[in-house]
Formats: C-alpha cells, structure tokens, sequence
C-alpha cells in the first residue's frame, strides 16, 4: 500500500504538472489547498522531491515551486522508490532494499520468495511503463467521457 506521503506526492505533482511552470511556480499554501495536504508534511515532501531531482523552487516574489522534468519523464517507479523504498512486499524479494528473511531456511527452494519476486517483476513491469503523463492523460480522457455523458443526457 502506497503511504500517505507518496499519495500527496503524486497529488502535488500531478498540480504542479497542471499548473506550475518555471515562469509561474505554484506556492506551498496553493499546493497544499488544491491536494488537501497537510502543509508542514507536504514541505518535507515537495523538499525530498526537489533533492531528488524531480522539482526546482524559486525564492522570493514570484517563488514557488516547478516540476524540473517533464511528465513524461517522471516514472512512478522512481517517486515510490524515492518517497517509500522498495517496491517488493517482501525483502528477500527486493531488488535494492535485499534482506534475508529470518524465518526462511533456504531462500533458493522458498516458493513464497518465488511468488513474491514474480509480484515484484510484473508492479516493476506497470509502475516503470507509467509516468505523469499518462496519469494526466487518463484523467483527462475520464473528465471528457464524464462531460460527454452529462452533455448528451442534456440534450436528450
């Protein structure tokens, strides 16, 4: 389960996507108000997403904050392993975050290992071919199927 802190993340990137640009960087207060993210947590978040090359800021009049990437650029992959760690449900299963299991005896012969490397390989699979972009795409294509349905039952 994602945690809450990647959720805000994506919300907030995903707004800065929207509405932010280096001309026109989004504040803090803004970010927080349009994602209902607590303010002081989404600063060390958007602070962890600038020291992970993601987002710029701008000081002063006219400040804020800027995705540094392109949507397309920003995998979900990379936000999660940023913001959570490892991406496998087990850590004997991981692929960076590799830790024996205390209670396995033979990791080579262990089919839960097996089972778990395989959920590990195909989330790896969906979260590495998926950007910010294709989630701004979805939602757009989602608003539209949603705005076409409401305008043909009008003019019905």
């Amino acid at each position: 389960m994602l945690s809450k802190k990647t959720k805000y993340a994506f919300h907030a990137l995903l707004y800065l996507a929207k509405n932010a640009s280096n001309d026109n960087p989004a504040l803090i207060v803004e970010i927080a108000q349009e994602t209902s993210a607590p303010r002081k947590f989404l600063e060390n978040i958007l602070l962890e997403l600038k020291n992970g090359g993601f987002l710029a800021s701008k000081k002063g009049k006219g400040g804020g904050y800027f995705l540094l990437k392109s949507p397309k650029d920003i995998n979900l992959v990379q936000i999660i392993r940023l913001l959570d760690g490892a991406i496998a449900l087990l850590p004997c299963a991981s692929l960076n975050y590799y830790q024996p299991c205390e209670e396995c005896k033979d990791e080579n012969i262990c089919g839960i290992r097996d089972i778990f490397i395989e959920i590990r390989n195909k989330t790896l699979e969906i979260l590495g071919g998926n950007t910010l972009w294709d989630i701004l795409q979805k939602e757009e294509r989602k608003e539209l199927g949603v705005s076409n349905q409401v305008s043909g039952k009008i003019q019905n």
